[in-house]
């Protein structure tokens, strides 16, 4: 399989979850990094500038829309799009991760069989300079 040239972040307090992603996005040929809350994130981006984040919202210590709205305003930040991953589902809760700054939104559970081509598709809205790899084998 022909590697991918894009680096995600994915955010995610839930280990399962995590699990789930990782498997996902390296069987497409992602970078994937991986942090299990907002202090772990904020050391990794130290070292790494993703060409996505995925953020998982509900988080014990600081919740993913704080963390988007202090990635956001960190001009390093800034145009990297963010993605909302989340459990929440309710009425106006799409329209809160967006005022925090989310770029994208994903709900939970997600389906893995239109997983990848979620996140491909924000990655070519969001990062049209470099090409999504589409030549990979289909889950």
């Amino acid at each position: 399989m022909t590697k991918n040239n894009h680096t995600i972040l994915h955010i995610e307090d839930n280990f399962e979850n995590r699990v789930l992603v990782r498997r996902l996005l390296q069987f497409a040929g992602f970078d994937i990094h991986e942090a299990e809350n907002a202090y772990d994130a904020l050391e990794q981006l130290e070292s790494v500038t993703p060409d996505i984040i995925l953020m998982d919202i509900n988080m014990p210590d600081i919740d993913g829309y704080s963390l988007t709205r202090q990635l956001k305003s960190n001009i390093k930040f800034r145009n990297v799009p963010i993605i909302a991953i989340t459990a929440n589902v309710m009425k106006g809760d799409r329209e809160k991760s967006f005022l925090a700054g989310c770029d994208g939104y994903i709900d939970k559970p997600i389906n893995v069989d239109s997983f990848i081509d979620q996140i491909e598709g924000f990655l070519s809205r969001f990062n049209p300079r470099k090409q999504v790899n589409n030549n990979k084998r289909k889950l």
